[in-house]
């Protein structure tokens, strides 16, 4: 981890050179030679990392190398700070900055440069001679290497477990044997998919070890794979174990042979074979690579089971044939528990839980989040405990892998993911976990807070914002954060970490000097962490006001009323959902500020000085209290993200959304995305015309007047991909006829507002995956201009049309979701049979005049979800219960919802 510290430093650094070298005389040749340095640490533990630190003296030593990272951010930050400070503020500014500034500048530079080359210094020599006195570098790490051998052990330990040991897989086994038994000739991959601890080894030897599934093969294998494995012993395994499993002798000179004898000898050897085989915790695809040139398809029905844990590559890759995929779900509640009970009370009459402990063994299992590992190992913790024992734990519901030897399988395991991600991820998970536990994490949200912190690696090719969503898409397919709700893209929308994870990401971090959370039970005065997470207090923070090196202040606590401002150095204030009212003028002079999140506050005004905020790239005032924006809000240069709007939650009112008053100046931003919901007013409409760059927008009191200026500033925006526009009131007409093309990569577009007629742009398009339609009232049928739409897959249509019958009678291929609400008129939907095969949730609500279910809703085999909401009594009762006139036809969907 101490390499990933130091490679973010040194990007920081690197960029600081590059973007503020006119700030940088008298003290640029100091921060260069630091840098060369830091390089040079980087690589250094970089082969510690590698070999694994296993001493003492190597974990002081590596420590000492962070430290000295750290205390370079330190400096640099406070001579950027400084310099700074003079360089806002206008020509009253410029003339202090020439006069009274400029000697206390110059004292500043020859500081700055005296602390950089006071710590060169040591790392040059105090840092070599203590090396060299203690010798660290003749100790060759052996905890890394210890550790994966472990694991390996632990994994074909697998191989002997007893049936009755095993929970929750029946289903599981059943499908994986119907793979290796379909009578399919041509090679066949299996790839068994999820996170460390999940089962994946377990389910796989349960399937492995019964002869029913091997009799059908000629041989067998199973070869569990190292992360530092080396391809010939790989091979020379693979020749053994085929030979093995029939019970013959093994070539002679297996063990001096060469890759080039092993490929050919296994080659020639399976060449008419129908074989088995299991390749065990796989973790990239170049292994796979390589070893599928000895595993040909020699069409005998031979089968490969591989499992991993990364979903992207590995789970993915194609060795040939025919390939399924298996992803491990976590265990259900009855299932957490059978488990938890086989292990913690084995020696109980009946296996059974006592009556006295139920309540705590039931919490405590739940902490597991149905992970099997963890359900184990805290099983095997818990056996034989009595009753003073079993509050000791129950009272401190967190894991102490660190401190308790039975949970080190758990670490171990779990390492092994954490330890195998780049830096970049490295920090980007260890952040998630300062979000309080079973937190659902808005993407949006992660990606912001990661790239304000400067996780996210420049990419001449790619936005920021799309380099982010990689990394957040790495880690889920690496099964290090869990997707709880997708949007209509298939876009991971929120996610979370799972409570053992997010456990070992806090003790990196607190170990690390990296982060802590705070929830109440203890006093931090002198915490040395770069990032603070609130998540109890009473109220007050005094005791975080020494914090000088903070970084990030995150709160999640409805209670909190005083910030801590001592740090000049924070990048990142995100106040969600605090009773915060108003903004001390502190906030305002934190130059490094990146992210600043006031959503859900009680804030009524940004003042003036908001204008300082010069490095801003994220400002959310969502659901906050604001009325108008200052016009210093057009000289924050970096802005990249504005979010401003207020949802009133009343759908049938028509002003759904509303935003605050927005400078036309606003246009100077060029940096901005993303920005919702600006009020137009005056020539704001013409203004925003320059704003080529933009990505998102949402525009409200629009009028049937502006049609030109709004159609020339879209069709200037070519990179626009979410478009969002509301009229003034549900009279106003909104008039769009003059847009020739939209732009070619809109995805998303929400109109709000009276439509003569459909949009004739609308077949056009082509890229279109959400279409949202309110307070349209058309009179012409809109369906058939959209049902051609390659990729609609969400349609959300209120008060869209005054006809009496919606007919889907083609297309809508990609569709999934389907709203239609406040139809004041409609008592009749159609649906031909083969329009809209993939809709799984369809919403009809404030339809009253509807007494029937859709016609042709028996085709929709994909419906998963049916929700029906302010509907006539007739509708209802033609569904609920068997015996319902219309219940045959919606029989076949799981979820019914009936409002």
């Amino acid at each position: 981890m101490d390499q990933a510290v130091v490679g973010l430093l040194t990007e920081n650094i690197i960029s600081i050179l590059s973007n503020e070298a006119s700030l940088l005389w008298g003290a640029r040749d100091a921060i260069e030679n630091i840098k060369d340095e830091l390089i040079s640490m980087r690589s250094f533990l970089a082969d510690a990392d590698r070999k694994g630190v296993g001493s003492e003296g190597e974990r002081t030593w590596v420590a000492n190398v962070r430290d000295m990272a750290y205390d370079v951010e330190d400096i640099i930050g406070n001579f950027m700070y400084h310099m700074n400070r003079q360089r806002i503020g206008g020509r009253s500014s410029w003339i202090l900055h020439h006069t009274i500034y400029f000697p206390r500048n110059l004292w500043m530079r020859h500081q700055t440069a005296t602390k950089i080359q006071k710590i060169n210094g040591k790392i040059k020599g105090a840092i070599p001679e203590r090396n060299q006195r203690y010798g660290i570098d003749r100790i060759e790490g052996t905890s890394s290497k210890d550790n994966q051998k472990w694991v390996v052990r632990h994994a074909e330990s697998s191989l002997f477990f007893k049936e009755d040991e095993l929970v929750g897989i029946e289903k599981k086994r059943q499908l994986i044997m119907d793979w290796l038994m379909d009578g399919e000739p041509h090679l066949t991959v299996i790839s068994i998919v999820g996170m460390g601890g999940s089962g994946k080894t377990t389910l796989a030897a349960n399937i492995y070890n019964n002869e029913d599934v091997k009799k059908p093969f000629d041989c067998c294998a199973w070869i569990t794979i190292s992360q530092a494995y080396e391809l010939e012993e790989i091979l020379r395994s693979l020749i053994k174990e085929f030979h093995e499993s029939r019970k013959e002798t093994n070539p002679a000179d297996l063990n001096s042979m060469n890759y080039r004898l092993l490929v050919k000898t296994l080659v020639n050897y399976l060449e008419k074979k129908r074989y088995l085989l299991v390749l065990d915790d796989v973790w990239d695809t170049n292994l796979l690579d390589e070893i599928k040139v000895s595993l040909r398809d020699s069409c005998f029905g031979s089968r490969i089971i591989l499992t991993t844990r990364k979903e992207d590559d590995v789970a993915c890759h194609q060795m040939g044939g025919k390939h399924h995929i298996h992803k491990m779900e976590l265990l259900l509640t009855e299932e957490a528990w059978e488990l938890f009970c086989k292990k913690a009370f084995s020696s109980s009459p009946n296996g059974n839980c006592p009556p006295e402990l139920k309540s705590f063994a039931q919490e405590l299992v739940g902490k597991c989040d149905g992970l099997p590992l963890a359900i184990v190992a805290l099983g095997s913790v818990m056996y034989s405990k009595n009753m003073s024992e079993w509050n000791e734990i129950y009272n401190s519901l967190n894991w102490s892998l660190s401190k308790n030897p039975k949970l080190e399988a758990v670490k171990s395991i779990l390492l092994l993911s954490f330890n195998d991600l780049p830096y970049q991820l490295k920090h980007c998970f260890l952040y998630c976990s300062l979000f309080p536990e079973d937190h659902e994490i808005r993407r949006k949200r992660l990606i912001k807070l990661w790239m304000a912190k400067g996780f996210v690696e420049q990419d001449k090719r790619s936005m920021p914002e799309e380099v982010a969503e990689s990394y957040l898409l790495e880690l889920i397919f690496r099964s290090m954060l869990q997707v709880v709700e997708r949007n209509e893209f298939g876009r991971p929308k929120r996610c979370k970490m799972h409570d053992i994870l997010r456990e070992l990401a806090l003790s990196i971090s607190e170990r690390e000097k990296i982060g802590v959370v705070h929830v109440g039970r203890e006093e931090m005065t002198d915490c040395e962490a770069r990032r603070i997470s609130i998540h109890k207090t009473d109220g007050e923070v005094k005791s975080f006001t020494s914090m000088s090196k903070l970084r990030s202040f995150l709160v999640f606590n409805k209670m909190l009323k005083t910030l801590p401002f001592r740090s000049k150095m924070l990048r990142v204030l995100d106040l969600e959902d605090a009773p915060i009212d108003d903004l001390p003028d502190e906030v305002f002079k934190l130059f490094n500020l990146r992210y600043l999140n006031l959503r859900g506050t009680l804030v009524k005004e940004l003042p003036k000085s908001v204008g300082r905020l010069q490095n801003l790239q994220t400002l959310d005032i969502r659901d906050t209290k604001l009325e108008v924006l200052p016009c210093e809000i057009g000289e924050l240069q970096n802005l990249r993200h504005l979010i401003l709007h207020q949802f009133t939650r009343n759908w049938n009112d028509f002003k759904f959304v509303i935003g605050p008053r927005t400078p036309s100046n606003i246009c100077r931003l060029k940096n901005l995305q993303a920005v919702s919901y600006l009020e137009i007013k005056g020539d704001l409409l013409k203004q925003i015309r320059s704003m080529t760059q933009l990505t998102s927008i949402g525009l409200t009191n629009v009028k049937a007047a502006d049609e030109v200026d709004l159609c020339d500033s879209i069709h200037n925006m070519k990179l626009m991909r979410s478009l969002c526009i509301l009229v003034t009131n549900a009279e106003e007409t909104l008039r769009m006829d003059a847009l020739s093309s939209p732009p070619t990569n809109l995805q998303k577009l929400l109109l709000s507002g009276k439509l003569e007629k459909v949009p004739l742009w609308f077949h056009s398009l082509q890229s279109l995956t959400a279409l949202f339609l309110y307070w349209s009232r058309l009179e012409e049928d809109l369906l058939p201009q959209i049902a051609a739409l390659p990729h609609l897959r969400r349609l959300e249509l209120i008060n869209a049309y005054v006809g009496k019958q919606l007919c889907f009678s083609t297309g809508f291929l990609q569709l999934t979701r389907l709203r239609i609400r406040n139809f004041p008129q409609l008592n009749e939907i159609i649906i031909e049979k083969g329009v809209m095969p993939n809709l799984k949730s369809l919403e009809i609500i404030s339809c009253m005049q509807l007494n029937t279910v859709p016609k042709g809703i028996e085709y929709l085999q994909n419906l998963q979800e049916l929700l029906l909401e302010s509907v006539s009594m007739e509708l209802q009762n033609r569904i609920e219960g068997e015996g319902s006139v219309d219940f045959p036809k919606v029989q076949h969907i799981p979820n019914i919802y009936i409002y």
